[in-house]
C-alpha cells in the first residue's frame, strides 16, 4: 500500500513547515499512541505514572480517536494554544461534525453515546468533550510542551540541512523511510491506499515529537495539504536521560535524539549485534532493541540478520548526521 502526493510545481514552491507543534493536535496523537501495540515503553510508562485522573480525562478521547492516529478533523485544529483551539472546536459546523463522526466510524470506531450527543448538538456532550480535552491537554501535553517543542525546532533544522543538501525533493523522500519520488509524484508506504492530488497550495509539514506510526493526511481549509510525520527526535529521550556510557552529554547528536540513542548511533558505526549495543551501554536488550528501531524508522540505521543475530549499521543519512552536526552544532 502506498500513499501518494501528486505535486505540481506551484505545490513544491508551496510547500513549508508549520510554525510549530499544535496542542490539540499533539493530544490527539498522544491518545493514538496509547493504543498502539508499538508503543514506545518508556511513552506507555510515562503515562502508568499519571495515574487515574490521567486515565479517566482520556478515556473519553479514546471514543473518538483511533489507533491510527486519523481521529476527527474538528478535534485537532491547527491552534497556536489550547483556548484558540478549543475556540475552533466549538466553533466547528454540525456538517462537518456528523461527516468526521461517520468517517472515523466507517474506519472502525464504534457509535457511542458521546459521538450521538456531539452530533445532535447536545450542550452536555459538547461540555463533557471540552472537560476532557482540558483535563487530557494538562496531564499529557502541557507538562511535556517544552520538549514537543524541543523536538519539532530539531527535527526543522536537521530537515533543512538536508535540503539545503538534497534539494526539496530529497528532504520530502527523507521524512519517512522507504519514500520516493515517481515524476512528481511523491510515494509513501503506508498501511491504505491514498492518493491526494494537490492543485497549488502545497504541503504544511508537521514534525511530532511523540507519533511514531506512519504518516498522516488531510486538507486543510486554505486548500493546503497537512502531512504530519514522526520528528527525528522522539519524546520519551529528549532531556530526561543520564548520560549514558560513551556518550557525550553536551555533543550535538546527543542533544538532538537523546543521549543513549545518540550512544546507540554512534556505535552502530561498528555494524554490532543487538546484544552487544546492550553491553556496551549498560542496557538491556529489550532497550537496545527499542532505540535501534527507533533509528531505523528514522532512516538512520539499517538492520540485516546474520545467522541468530541481527546487526545494526549507520546509513548515510545517519553518517550525514553525526558528520554535519559534529561540524556546524545543529
Amino acid at each position: 500500500m502506498v500513499l501518494r502526493i501528486h505535486f505540481t510545481a506551484e505545490d513544491l514552491l508551496g510547500t513549508r513547515f508549520a510554525d510549530g507543534p499544535a496542542p490539540l493536535m499533539e493530544l490527539e496523537l498522544a491518545v493514538a499512541m496509547l493504543q498502539r501495540p508499538d508503543v514506545d515503553q518508556a511513552f506507555a510508562r510515562r503515562h502508568r505514572l499519571l495515574g487515574a485522573t490521567a486515565a479517566r480525562s482520556v478515556a473519553p478521547l479514546r471514543e473518538l480517536v483511533p489507533a491510527s492516529g486519523a481521529g476527527p478533523f474538528f478535534l485537532d485544529p491547527l491552534s497556536i494554544d489550547l483556548a484558540h483551539g478549543l475556540e475552533s472546536v466549538h466553533s466547528s459546523t454540525n456538517t462537518l461534525v456528523r461527516s468526521e463522526l461517520e468517517r472515523v466510524c466507517r474506519n472502525g470506531l464504534p457509535v457511542t453515546p458521546l459521538m450521538r450527543g456531539l452530533a445532535r448538538e447536545d450542550r452536555q456532550a459538547w461540555q463533557y468533550l471540552e472537560g476532557s480535552l482540558r483535563a487530557a491537554h494538562a496531564a499529557l501535553i502541557e507538562t511535556v510542551w517544552p520538549r514537543l517543542r524541543a523536538g519539532f525546532d530539531t527535527d526543522v533544522a536537521w530537515r533543512g540541512q538536508v535540503q539545503r543538501e538534497q534539494g526539496l525533493r530529497g528532504m520530502l523522500a527523507g521524512l519517512h523511510p522507504g519514500s520516493r519520488w515517481r515524476g512528481s509524484t511523491l510515494e509513501i508506504a503506508v498501511a491504505k491506499q491514498v492518493e491526494y492530488r494537490l492543485e497549488g497550495g502545497g504541503v504544511l509539514l508537521l514534525p511530532s515529537a511523540q507519533w511514531t506510526g506512519e504518516p498522516l493526511c488531510g486538507p486543510l481549509p486554505d486548500g493546503s495539504l497537512l502531512l504530519v510525520y514522526p520528528a527525528l527526535t522522539p519524546l520519551p529521550h529528549l532531556a530526561e536521560e543520564a548520560p549514558a556510557p560513551g556518550a557525550d552529554p553536551d555533543e550535538p547528536v546527543a542533544a538532538l535524539l537523546g543521549r543513549t540513542r545518540s550512544a546507540v548511533l554512534r556505535l552502530t558505526l561498528r555494524e554490532p549485534t543487538t546484544s552487544q549495543l546492550a553491553r556496551e551501554l549498560g542496557i538491556s536488550v529489550a532497550s537496545a532493541s527499542e532505540h535501534a528501531r527507533a533509528l531505523r524508522r528514522a532512516g538512520l540505521v539499517s538492520t540485516v540478520r546474520a545467522g541468530r543475530a541481527v546487526r545494526h549499521s549507520c546509513t548515510l543519512l545517519g553518517h550525514r548526521l553525526l558528520s554535519t552536526a559534529q561540524a556546524s552544532g545543529v
